[in-house]
């Protein structure tokens, strides 16, 4: 007989994801091909802009995985904002990501008061939008071809 839990654990949580993984590599060609050491591992990315006195004013927070920049975090202190640090912080991350690790394309998710305007403006498309979540908010799916 079968029961129900609901406790958060995570060595199941880990077993879940492992189980799942294995069923989308034996499924899929192209899950396959991303068992590849170089295309495996998720790398972080980080672009940082500090003042004069060393302190934070912006930065960028990605990570790299199957040849895609997945945007995490953008902010610029209000202070720069206008200024187009945000544009020089966000170009970096992709030279990055398309020079130094192959990345061929790049995605973001963003809510509507953030910036989508910012990212379409930078190149992006947007691909989707989730209404209402959270509630009250649209949140949109951008992406850009970084080659």
């Amino acid at each position: 007989m079968l029961h129900l839990e609901t406790d958060v654990d995570k060595e199941r949580r880990a077993l879940l994801h492992q189980r799942l993984r294995d069923d989308n590599t034996a499924a899929s060609p192209h899950m396959r091909a991303l068992r590849d050491p170089e295309l495996e591992a998720e790398v972080p990315l980080h672009v940082w802009a500090l003042d004069a006195e060393g302190e934070l004013v912006g930065g960028l927070a990605a990570r790299t995985w199957a040849r895609w920049l997945h945007l995490e975090l953008l902010w610029v202190d209000t202070a720069h904002r206008g200024s187009g640090l945000g544009a020089r912080l966000l170009a970096e991350a992709e030279r990055l990501a398309r020079e130094d690790r192959s990345c061929a394309r790049s995605r973001v998710e963003t809510w509507d008061f953030q910036a989508p305007g910012f990212y379409r403006k930078q190149g992006y498309e947007i691909r989707g939008q989730v209404e209402d979540f959270p509630p009250g908010v649209t949140q949109f799916t951008l992406t850009k071809n970084l080659v």
